[in-house]
This record gives structure tokens, C-alpha cells and sequence, in this order.
């Protein structure tokens, strides 16, 4: 089968991309910005990209389009199409459907899905899943929206009967307004957590909790029933009222003293519990209780496919993190000591908060956090969550915020801070003021879900200067 892909450099779709590849399928793409380091890995695989939305790639003929969510049916100023290829497949009446879709029938049809969902630690969670797995010996096959550093790839079919996959709640494409995960039909699924997020399609947390139902609804039953099960966060509120909605599916639960899988000790190093006995023990170099969650998570997840509690725990002490996730990016010697650059995925404000915090634990006496953001997802730039950002940042020391862009006064929002927020316009200029405040024992943590201007690189040479 050839396939042409509408928006193949987003994370998702890219991946889909290398799975296509790797099955046998002729694959091509298109997108509005190609370029690395999805552009390189895509070709590295044999695909063929093209630069714009152009109608004379109907020249192709593929047997099939697979969509993109960043498509729509907008149209610009003058009153063209900002997607005319997309328009060209509709007026010819061509076949194209949409990536969740295409995945559901190509790739994952019978196998044991796991599918990883909620709204923070979804890509951590799903390759620490991954990971276990691999370790066990059960080859599986995964798609994860990052890079997971034990693999080196987002993506690949595997052998064996298992496939983990990032469930994304955002919606499915322009023409399927469900989220992307009710087309999965996981055999196990994971809600790691619930909160209001992506104010651009969901009018409140209510609408999000009703597509987690939705995604509960396609879990086979228990017992005599089906193999089903839902593991599901016990410190939230919000995924009970989705349980609450009807689940049919055998129920683990963790985090909660009373829950199936519970933690004892720091975040480092801890004691796995299943039912308050001791099954295993977590010792590695990730920080933060919210990766101590993600560990139970996926080890209940694992548990289902009948990897043990205490080879899941063993798996996890070489496990490598994410790319993007606290990867450290570089560091500076001073006389008064080392001035350290992280970059971080963080963009949601309990996500901030979770990832400073998660930093303040492991520093020393006097050694400060300057926290450096942009308000780029969807649900920032609208405004959504503006009243929060104190609160997220209230464990550094400094906070930069790059307000380019933004359609709301983020100086405002920051002034509950006084004198430990400063809010800049354009990154040469946030690379000027952060680097002239920083100094020896410094831990600077940058923040966003794009690419920030390549503000690392320019930071670490700032400092190098300075």
C-alpha cells in the first residue's frame, strides 16, 4: 500500500510514518515545515517529503491519505485555502483517513494494546512500559511522543504480541472530534492522571472526563468477561468520576496508601508494594514523586501481561528517561562553581510545578533554580491557565518568561511574584537577562513543548562568554 501523509513531522504522525515503513508501505509525506530532526530521520527511512500543501501532489496517486490533526478546512485572509491539498481530496473524492484510524487497522489490530493516557507523564510512562517489557524478553512494539533514550527511536513494530502506545486525549483529525485514543481498543489501559488541559477543544474538565469514559468503554470486560483491566491513579478525584461513569474492565489502582500498587521511600529509591507486601525495589537517577507514580503505573501495566512486580522494578533502575524530559543540555565552570542548563517538555502549570519541584529535591543548600518558559501550547497562549503560573513557579528562585506571542499580559499574571518573575519579549533578549542573573550553583531549567528558540545553545554560549 502507498500511503501519503498530510502533517508528517509532527510526533505522532512521524511515527506512525516509521511504523508504515517498517511494515512494507510505501510512504510519503507532506508538511509545512520539514525540516530536523524529523526531516532527517524520515528520509534516513526511505520516505520522501514535500515542502507545502500544494493540490499537484495528487500527482502520487497513493491508495490513501492519512490525515494529520494539524489539517483543517481554514482558510487565510484573501480566502485560499490554507490546506488546498486537503480540499483537492475532497472535491475528487479520493480515499484518506485519519492517522489514529489508519494505526487502529494497519498496525495494532490483534494485539495486546496497552494503551498509556492522561494528562501529564504520558511519553515517560509509556516508555518506562516499553522499557519493562523489552527487559522481559517480550520484543514489544510501542509509538511514544518522544524519543526514548534506552531505544533511540519514538517508534517500531516489534515481535511479539504486546504494543505500548502514548494515548493522546487532543482530537483525532478535522472531520473525527473524538480524541485519538478511542481508537486504539486497548486490552489494558493506563489513566495516569486528569486535568483540565487543551482549553482550545474542550469547554471544561467535565468534556475531558467523558472521553476517558469513552476510552474505559472499549476495554474488554473481566473474568468470565473478557482479560480486561484498568489502572487507573487513586490520588485523583477526577479519573474516580470516570470510573464512577461505568467500567466494565478488571480495576488496579495506585498511589493512594489504600491502593493495589503503592511506593515506600524517596523518589530514588523506593519499595514497590502490591497489596502492601514488598514485591521490588525502584533504585535510578530519576527525580520527583510524579516519575515515582509513573513507575507504578507501568508496572501495573506490565503485571497484566504477566511480567513480574519485581522484574518490572529491576528493569526500571536501567531505565534512561526521555529526551526532553530534565535532559541535561550542558554545563558551565565558574570560580564559584558549575552553572547547569536542563531542557524540559513542561507546559502545564502542574507540570512546571511537578518539574521544579522534582529538581529542588535533589539540590544543595544555596544552589538556586532559575526557570526559564514560554506559554506556547494551545491552552497558554489562550490564557486558560494564566492565574496558575505563580503557583507553578513557586519553588524557584527566578523565573524568565517569553511572552512572545501571547495575547495576554503575562507581567500581569506574573506579579504575584514581585521581583522573582521577569517577563521578555524575544529570546536574544532572554538570553541577555538570564545569563547576566545567573551565577556559580545555578541550575537553569528551560520549559516548553517547542523547540524555544534553540534558547539552550544560546545560553550555554552566553555563559561561556560571560
Amino acid at each position: 500500500m502507498h500511503i501519503h501523509i498530510l502533517g508528517i513531522c509532527g510526533t505522532f504522525m512521524g511515527g506512525l510514518a516509521a511504523l508504515a515503513r517498517e511494515a512494507g508501505h510505501r510512504v510519503t509525506g507532506c508538511d509545512a515545515g520539514v525540516y530536523p530532526p524529523m526531516s532527517d530521520q524520515l528520509r534516513a527511512l526511505g520516505i520522501d517529503l514535500i515542502e507545502g500543501y500544494g493540490t499537484g501532489q495528487l500527482a502520487l496517486e497513493p491508495d490513501m491519505f492519512v490525515i494529520g490533526n494539524v489539517v483543517s478546512r481554514a482558510h487565510l485572509g484573501d480566502g485560499t485555502p490554507k490546506f488546498p491539498l486537503m480540499e483537492a481530496i475532497l472535491d475528487a473524492g479520493l480515499a484518506y483517513t485519519s492517522g489514529p484510524q489508519w494505526l487502529a487497522e494497519h498496525v495494532l489490530q490483534g494485539r495486546h494494546v496497552i494503551a498509556i493516557a492522561g494528562t501529564h507523564g504520558k511519553t515517560t510512562t509509556t516508555a518506562m512500559t516499553s522499557w519493562i517489557l523489552q527487559a522481559a524478553g517480550l520484543q514489544p512494539g510501542f509509538l511514544v511522543g518522544g524519543v526514548p533514550l534506552n531505544f533511540g527511536v519514538s517508534a517500531r513494530l516489534g515481535q511479539g504480541k504486546t504494543f505500548v502506545i502514548e494515548a493522546d486525549e487532543y482530537d483525532t483529525a478535522f472531520f473525527d472530534k473524538r480524541s485519538k485514543f478511542v481508537h486504539y481498543r486497548p486490552r489494558t489501559a493506563v489513566l495516569n492522571n486528569l486535568e483540565f488541559d487543551h482549553a482550545d477543544i474542550f469547554d471544561d474538565l467535565a468534556a475531558i472526563e467523558r472521553q476517558f469514559h469513552h476510552l474505559i468503554r472499549t476495554v474488554p470486560g473481566s473474568g468470565a468477561h473478557g482479560s480486561g483491566r484498568v489502572v487507573v491513579n487513586g490520588l485523583e478525584e477526577s479519573l474516580a468520576r470516570v470510573l464512577h461513569m461505568g467500567c466494565w474492565s478488571e480495576v488496579r489502582s495506585f498511589g493512594a496508601a489504600v491502593s493495589d500498587f503503592t511506593a515506600l521511600g524517596e523518589a530514588g529509591d523506593f519499595e514497590v508494594l502490591q497489596q502492601g507486601q514488598i514485591v521490588g525495589r525502584v533504585t535510578w537517577s530519576l527525580t520527583g514523586v510524579h516519575n515515582q507514580l509513573n513507575a507504578l503505573a507501568a508496572i501495573a501495566a506490565a503485571e497484566h501481561v504477566g511480567v513480574s512486580p519485581k522484574t518490572a522494578a529491576l528493569a526500571l533502575g536501567s531505565f534512561e528517561n526521555v529526551k526532553r524530559r530534565m535532559e541535561l543540555r550542558g554545563t558551565i565552570a565558574t570560580a564559584s562553581g558549575n552553572i547547569t542548563v536542563y531542557d524540559d517538555f513542561a507546559h502545564h502549570p502542574t507540570a512546571i510545578r511537578t518539574t521544579v519541584d522534582g529538581l529542588r529535591r535533589t539540590l544543595k543548600a544555596g544552589e538556586r533554580i532559575l526557570a526559564v518558559f514560554e506559554p506556547r501550547s494551545n491552552t497558554m497562549k489562550l490564557g486558560t491557565m494564566k492565574a496558575q503560573l505563580p503557583w507553578s513557579l513557586e519553588n524557584a528562585d527566578l523565573a524568565f518568561c517569553h511572552s512572545g506571542g501571547l495575547g495576554w499580559d503575562a507581567a500581569e499574571a506574573l506579579a504575584p511574584m514581585a521581583g522573582r518573575a521577569m517577563v521578555i519579549g524575544n529570546i536574544e533578549a532572554l538570553v541577555a537577562q538570564v545569563s547576566r542573573a545567573a551565577r556559580g550553583g545555578d541550575h537553569i531549567l528551560c520549559m516548553s513543548n517547542g523547540g524555544f528558540g534553540g534558547i539552550h545553545a544560546k545560553l550555554l554560549q552566553a555563559l561561556q562568554n560571560k
